[in-house]
């Protein structure tokens, strides 16, 4: 299994990064977890628009899933002619969330591209993953996801605060894909993100065998968020890069 780093900023684009999206890999299938503010143009640079075989999304806030947006008109409007609906798999409301967002009526809104499919918790299968949803603490309905293939486990936590979910979730994967938005001491907002000690701390909970902490904002010293998670974590930990590519 194969995890490239397409987007990982935390809330808006930096000038290093767009917004979170992760292109994995596996047995020739290639599936999106997350497509958000201005990742499009970025994936550009690892895979052929069309060469994708579907998107999971895990909440539906902007910077998670507004380039489906920019996808719709790729995929609908293509010089070459439509290309055939792609399984794009979110929280229930996706479809007619994004509808709105790109302004048009929710019948047939986005249908014409994608084929929506609600994710609940439980498991479900794309090609060789073996996926398993499940809700973490986020203030919308928010997955994270436990990615299974050819013997390799990958978990993504989404957006979340403290969450027994993802500790079992992660448990003895892999890699760790956490997000760790806020800064110990400084952000005190309840159940909305984790900062790189609770991140460091989730993954040593879960005994997940690397740690690799997204989602971090312009605005925060991601080194300052990885010294805290090394602090809770033994194990090899770094910061999701654009362009930074995983071989699991």
């Amino acid at each position: 299994m194969k995890l490239t780093v397409v987007g990982c900023s935390g809330s808006y684009p930096g000038p290093q990064a767009p917004c979170s999206c992760y292109l994995v890999e596996a047995d020739g299938v290639r599936i999106l977890l997350d497509l958000g503010s201005g990742a499009l143009g970025a994936l550009q640079h690892h895979t052929d628009l069309g060469a994708v075989d579907a998107v999971v999304l895990s909440h539906l806030h902007a910077d998670h899933c507004l380039d489906l947006c920019g996808y719709f008109v790729y995929r609908n409007y293509h010089p070459e002619g439509r290309l055939p609906l792609l399984p794009v798999y979110g929280p229930q409301g996706t479809a007619d969330r994004l509808a709105r967002a790109y302004d048009i009526p929710g019948e047939p809104g986005l249908t014409e591209a994608f084929d929506f499919r609600t994710v609940t918790p439980g498991v479900f299968e794309v090609g060789p993953f073996r996926i398993t949803a499940g809700h973490v603490n986020h203030p919308v309905e928010s997955f994270a996801f436990r990615i299974e293939a050819d013997g390799r486990t990958l978990t993504y936590s989404g957006d979340t605060a403290d969450s027994d979910t993802l500790v079992d979730l992660a448990r003895d994967s892999d890699l760790l894909l956490c997000e760790a938005s806020f800064v110990d001491g400084r952000d005190t907002y309840p159940d909305v993100h984790l900062n790189g000690r609770e991140a460091g701390e989730h993954a040593d909970r879960a005994g997940t065998r690397r740690l690799v902490l997204t989602h971090i904002p312009p605005w925060t010293d991601g080194e300052r968020n990885l010294a805290d998670a090394r602090k809770a974590y033994a194990g090899p930990a770094e910061l999701a890069r654009s362009g930074a590519v995983y071989e699991l």
